[in-house]
């Protein structure tokens, strides 16, 4: 009985531990070489992406940070 139990045992299939995936997005390509900025609304927002500078819908120019923590491509700066 011990033989045949031992036998059930083995023959069961052992789960193998699965390899911890890293999150694909951009910002996860990006865990270096960010900076601090202000944003428009007055609060502090973290970018890896450059500073630009985008034209308004009036016609004026404002500059922007971009690939932000919060998941933002795109905020725009207090001046």
């Amino acid at each position: 009985m011990k033989v045949l139990t031992l036998a059930l045992l083995f023959s069961l299939p052992v789960a193998q531990p699965q390899p911890v995936r890293q999150p694909s997005s951009q910002l996860a390509t990006h865990s270096k070489g960010g900076r601090w900025y202000l944003a428009a609304t007055g609060h502090a927002v973290y970018c890896y992406g450059p500073v630009m500078t985008l034209p308004r819908a009036n016609g004026e120019l404002q500059r922007v940070a971009t690939f932000c923590r919060d998941g933002q491509a795109v905020v725009p700066l207090k001046e």
